[in-house]
């Protein structure tokens, strides 16, 4: 199966993923929510920083646990702006 390349849109929500999590992360480390998510350093620099900006679901609902945020308030930062766009 061949993945299909991301939309513009798609690559938006990405990186205001990573900006929710960065800000939830707040005072913590990197390294240490990395570690209570159970993924590598880099991986989560790359989520934060847009540069991996469709995270597999699992690494999401890990972040959402490690950082104390509902897996639904992430699901609404990466739909924010696609809501806006279908509604008009």
């Amino acid at each position: 199966m061949v993945r299909q390349p991301l939309t513009a849109e798609q690559i938006a929500a990405g990186q205001r993923l990573g900006v929710a999590l960065r800000a939830a992360r707040a005072g913590r480390s990197l390294g240490e929510v990395a570690l209570a998510a159970g993924i590598s350093p880099e991986t989560l620099r790359k989520i934060e920083a847009g540069r991996l900006p469709a995270p597999a679901f699992g690494t999401v609902v890990c972040l959402s646990q490690a950082l104390g945020v509902p897996l639904a308030d992430l699901a609404d930062v990466w739909l924010a702006d696609m809501r806006v766009r279908q509604a008009s």
